[in-house]
């Protein structure tokens, strides 16, 4: 058996078909860094420098390497159909030998994070106050602003009992807030992108 990719797919492969040996071993390491920690933007940026393209090809070059290991577990493709299937995207024997050998040794550890059932901490309800310090003893006149906020996180049992709150207090200043509403607005883009979306949908499967 074969896998057919979609186009798109194909095309976010391409860059690999045209790297040395070590860059295929490297993006290999990416993706699995990817399976087990999730996306590492300073990690994307770094390979971007090196092979001199925009962060955004390696970003979907990794999404596409993720997302053929993820189809070859769910066919449950033997090494020999694996093998075929990379040639047929236009890999060289050698080429295909390094994402092989990738497959070989990580497709049970591949099939076991596809069945981890994923039951994190998710927002509930957010309190917050603005508060200044305006002096202190060395400092008559200053004005330190500060935002204080309580975070309520749920998390379902999994065992049909409702589910656990847990309130977390957080203190910071408003040039860090906007630094982190930045960060998590550009995560909550990129769990949205159509990668995210397939590899979000091969890992419930």
């Amino acid at each position: 058996m074969l896998i057919s990719l979609r186009s798109d797919h194909k095309l976010h492969l391409q860059i690999l078909m045209l790297q040395p040996i070590q860059v295929i071993i490297d993006f290999c390491k990416l993706a699995m860094d990817f399976l087990q920690n999730g996306p590492n933007m300073k990690r994307y940026h770094t390979a971007a420098q090196k092979l001199e393209v925009e962060v955004e090809i390696v970003q979907n070059c990794v999404y596409g390497l993720i997302n053929l290991l993820l189809m070859s577990s769910q066919h449950k493709l033997s090494d020999a159909d694996f093998r075929d299937s990379v040639l047929t995207l236009g890999f060289s024997q050698e080429q295909q030998s390094i994402l092989s050998k990738f497959y070989e040794s990580k497709q049970k550890e591949i099939q076991e994070l596809m069945k981890v059932p994923v039951n994190e901490p998710h927002y509930d309800n957010l309190k917050w106050r603005f508060e200044a310090q305006v002096a202190s003893r060395a400092l008559l006149h200053q004005a330190i602003p500060l935002v204080t906020m309580e975070l309520q996180l749920k998390t379902d049992r999994g065992d049909g009992t409702g589910s656990k709150k847990e309130n977390i207090l957080l203190q910071t200043d408003p040039n860090n807030l906007m630094h982190i509403t930045n960060e998590l607005e550009k995560a909550l883009n990129e769990s949205r992108s159509r990668q995210s979306r397939k590899i979000q949908r091969a890992l419930k499967n």
